[in-house]
């Protein structure tokens, strides 16, 4: 296990004013840096923000999750950072699951690591769990590989998949263009580490919309898939169980 690994926290966050406090202050409890970028909110998110020990990177306007990410990317790859967890600011992540996804990450060098939302997922809209089931069924088809929860924020990039940070992809469609390209044209393996499903009513009314963000990111996995061939054997392939690393033991989850 490499333990000389530099990582850092990125927080991609819009109009987070209730929530982003507490979320930077558990992100710096881990005593590694924090990046936290700011995709033009027009509340006090940014002022919040600006009181805490990080690093505040801010979009003059909205550009999209994708745009905030690729940020983000960009000064961890300019500090030298060799690998970086992202969890989104609206409270949804805690940072308590971060040393798990580090920990297999380290474990698993040459894969991206998912935080999956495989326990409690009764609590999950069962709107959002169809979607996600469809964004999982497309995207590991595109990758060929099967992946469990490709809709998590809450993620640990080595250095070989912040490398992809030019991708042409926006908004949403930027995370599931980063797991397909660093399967297909990097050769990384993706594994995922359970985390609960957290949708109680303190949070704020996802940016995510399961019906335009979701035909977007079908689009491009459909153009993804004819894109790199081989149609079928990659299909085949998706339909395998995902990986799933469960604290001291791996297993294999449907």
């Amino acid at each position: 296990m490499n333990d000389t690994l530099r990582w850092c926290v990125l927080i991609p966050c819009l109009n987070e004013e209730k929530a982003i406090g507490r979320v930077v202050k558990s992100a710096l409890r881990l005593g590694v840096p924090v990046i936290v970028i700011d995709d033009g909110s027009d509340d006090r998110t940014p002022e919040i923000v600006n009181t805490m020990p990080v690093s505040l990177l801010c979009h003059a306007q909205r550009q999209g999750k994708g745009e905030a990410l690729r940020t983000g990317f960009r000064e961890a790859l300019r500090r030298g950072f060799d690998a970086v967890v992202t969890m989104d600011g609206d409270g949804q992540h805690l940072a308590e699951d971060i040393p798990r996804l580090v920990d297999v990450g380290k474990r698993f060098p040459d894969h991206i690591v998912i935080g999956a939302r495989l326990l409690q997922r009764e609590q999950q809209p069962k709107s959002r769990r169809r979607a996600n089931a469809f964004a999982d069924w497309g995207i590991s088809w595109a990758c060929a590989q099967p992946i469990a929860d490709t809709q998590s924020g809450q993620r640990w990039y080595p250095r070989s998949a912040l490398d992809l940070v030019e991708l042409n992809a926006e908004n949403f469609v930027f995370e599931a263009a980063v797991l397909i390209a660093a399967s297909r044209e990097k050769g990384l393996g993706i594994v995922s580490v359970p985390i609960a499903s957290r949708y109680e009513g303190s949070f704020r009314l996802s940016h995510f919309s399961p019906v335009r963000d979701v035909m977007r990111i079908a689009m491009y996995t459909v153009g993804r898939v004819f894109h790199y061939g081989s149609i079928r054997a990659s299909y085949n392939r998706s339909r395998a169980q995902p990986l799933v690393i469960d604290d001291s033991y791996s297993c294999r989850i449907a």
